[in-house]
């Protein structure tokens, strides 16, 4: 809300003469700024996680663990080998995972 620094401001005596219907007035003013949404038209806008996306595809190239990276058997994630952690068992952990 803008305000005009230079008006003439009221002075005490000023608002306490300001009659009742005037502030009732002023305060009905102030609630018809309020903008009525209508919530269906505002819920479309609006993407849900796990939507359906069958028909959706995608183009990702994807390429097959290389020589030098390792499948981690705690999160799953393919690693390069210095983020080896643990070999325990032919079981690999990277170092997030033990951590």
């Amino acid at each position: 809300m803008a305000t005009d620094y230079d008006a003439p401001r009221k002075t005490d005596e000023d608002v306490e003469q300001d009659s009742i219907q005037e502030l009732q007035a002023r305060q009905s003013d102030k609630s018809s700024g309020v903008v009525d949404e209508d919530e269906a038209e505002a819920a479309e806008g609006f993407e849900l996680p796990g939507a359906d996306l069958s028909g959706e595809e995608l183009a990702v190239r994807v390429l097959p663990r290389q020589a030098d990276e390792f499948t981690c058997s705690s999160c799953f994630l393919v690693h390069h080998r210095s983020q080896l952690a643990e070999e325990k068992s032919d079981q690999l952990v990277c170092t997030e995972c033990a951590a």
